[in-house]
């Protein structure tokens, strides 16, 4: 799981979504409502696909949009389960929200391959 650490508030518009997700390098950025909690999230493809018309861009918000939102993963969720989830809805991240909302974390699936290819060759190696 990776930290949270870019997030933008849902009443931000896609244009400025884009320049957030530029200057940080970043693929995805995490949606929060007004009262701090976890609303989705949104990656930099889907943000480009939208930027491509300026006055679209300018004026919409990424609330207005369709962004991936929950069911989002719990901490205590199994790998092999939030994995499951990813590959149901065709995601490359999941949101990793505590009992009241608030993100905690994302996954990717790249760690959970990592995680979860580790975990199997573990089972595998044990006689």
């Amino acid at each position: 799981m990776i930290p949270p650490d870019l997030q933008i508030s849902d009443h931000t518009s896609i244009d400025r979504a884009l320049d957030v997700l530029r200057g940080s390098h970043s693929q995805y950025v995490l949606i929060r409502d007004d009262t701090g909690r976890c609303a989705g999230i949104v990656t930099r493809d889907q943000l480009t696909a939208l930027g491509a018309k300026p006055w679209y861009a300018e004026n919409t918000r990424v609330r207005d949009i369709a962004h991936d939102h929950s069911p989002f993963a719990r901490p205590g969720m199994p790998a092999s389960e939030a994995a499951a989830a990813m590959r149901e809805r065709s995601l490359t991240v999941l949101p990793v929200v505590d009992e009241e909302g608030f993100a905690v974390g994302i996954l990717t699936t790249e760690r959970l391959q990592t995680l979860l290819g580790t975990a199997s060759q573990d089972t595998q190696e044990q006689p």
